[in-house]
């Protein structure tokens, strides 16, 4: 037999799917609740718990709980980097049109926020490892996040790498105020004659930290996806290095191998 607060968790559940509680509705009070169902606090907690776990409810500290909205999904292919690679040698008039996440998304460049914060920084091992450079190699870390406007979170964190000589070169690279950059990180790259050979990406899942639950509005029991894209060129040098954290609620991937023939 189902707990009490499964059992209340059941309930609630079911007036959500019904529409009596629609998305946005602040849900009663966790006092009104324990009356309704004539139970204690600790019990509406479990079974508030339960619909959070479930990603149903949110919690708003000092607002209450909340039916949450649906957020958009991210659906993230192999095939976006041969996509972006295509654009590179567009007018920048079509290139400004669309980018990356709207091919994820489906949405559309107006329907996006944008932030980019750039900083220097130097290799530690992992990196230097990573990018194939001696530790204490000076760096160009950036710092990307894109959100749809209509929502308050962002589809991911991004973390992202380059080895400050080899853009250097082109002094619009080491400035954030560009970003947007039409066409994306190969588009920035080809301005100094870099062309992308090939891109791997290695994916893990953790929980997330405080700061990334916060950051990506995450409800209790969601982990991240976390993804590290090496971008390596024709000369076989790792030119980019990205530490892209995802939301596992709200993020697909779809990897399409194209297999030889016999």
């Amino acid at each position: 037999m189902a707990k009490r607060y499964e059992q209340i968790a059941d309930t609630l559940r079911a007036e959500i799917d019904a529409g009596q509680l629609s998305r946005g509705d602040r849900l009663p009070s966790e006092a009104a609740l324990a009356e309704r169902f004539r139970v204690s606090l600790p019990t509406i907690r479990q079974a508030l718990g339960v619909i959070q776990a479930e990603g149903l409810v949110e919690k708003r500290h000092g607002r209450g709980n909340f039916v949450r909205q649906p957020r958009t999904t991210i659906y993230r292919t192999n095939d976006r980097h041969q996509w972006e690679k295509d654009r590179v040698r567009m007018p920048q008039v079509e290139r400004e049109k669309t980018g990356a996440t709207e091919h994820d998304t489906g949405l559309g460049v107006t329907d996006l926020v944008f932030q980019a914060e750039y900083n220097e920084a130097v290799a530690d091992e992992d990196l230097a490892q990573a990018l194939r450079v001696p530790v204490g190699t000076a760096l160009l870390e950036r710092h990307y996040q894109t959100r749809y406007s209509k929502e308050d979170a962002p589809f991911s964190l991004v973390r992202s790498y380059l080895v400050h000589e080899t853009v250097a070169s082109n002094p619009d690279l080491l400035d954030a105020s560009k970003e947007p950059w039409p066409g994306g990180t190969q588009s920035q790259l080809h301005t100094i004659g870099i062309e992308l050979d090939h891109i791997t990406e290695r994916v893990t899942a953790r929980p997330p930290t405080v700061e990334e639950t916060e950051a990506l509005g995450l409800t209790a029991g969601v982990s991240v996806l976390i993804v590290r894209k090496t971008s390596v060129d024709t000369q076989g040098r790792v030119v980019e290095l990205s530490d892209i954290t995802l939301p596992g609620d709200r993020t697909e991937m779809l990897f399409t191998t194209p297999l030889s023939r016999w």
